[in-house]
């Protein structure tokens, strides 16, 4: 038998269980691998409400939403919505967008349309992905999920873990 085929014979019957990458540890690939994930976007919130900045996460949430929206009538009320949540002057959950993208939504509020977020959205969106993505993955937070997914996965094959 040659070397090489030894090899494979050995890598086939290997007997040690290698688990694939956790749920937590495929979030740190990218943000939105961890926004497709109901967990992670709740850790996420969790982390964003630790440092007082939820309402970035919440205002692009509420624009992938609006932008499934189908009725006219929704349209306008899910938009006035948004805004007086997360654009207008002293907002609720205002938002640190800058001044001419909040006026240029200020203008067209009156007959918004499924893209007049857009432009908001991605500042939020690169806002989240340079600042509080980074942040998140050296939390304590999701360091604590993904210790306790390796246990997890340890003890499906060592029960006395």
């Amino acid at each position: 038998m040659e070397e090489k085929d030894h090899n494979a014979i050995v890598k086939d019957s290997c007997c040690f269980y290698r688990s694939p990458p956790s749920e937590a540890m495929a979030w740190s690939e990218n943000m939105d691998t961890l926004l497709a994930n109901q967990a992670g976007l709740d850790a996420f919130r969790t982390f964003l409400k630790s440092e007082f900045s939820e309402e970035n996460v919440e205002f692009w949430l509420a624009c992938e939403d609006f932008k499934k929206t189908e009725s006219a009538e929704k349209i306008v009320s899910k938009a006035k919505m948004i805004y007086s949540e997360f654009i207008e002057a002293d907002a609720p959950k205002e938002i640190n967008i800058d001044f001419s993208t909040r006026d240029l939504i200020s203008k067209n509020i009156a007959e918004p349309t499924l893209k007049c977020f857009d432009e908001a959205q991605k500042l939020i969106y690169s806002l989240m992905a340079k600042d509080s993505f980074p942040r998140f993955l050296k939390s304590e937070i999701y360091k604590k999920l993904i210790d306790s997914q390796q246990v997890g996965n340890h003890k499906k094959w060592f029960p006395f873990l």
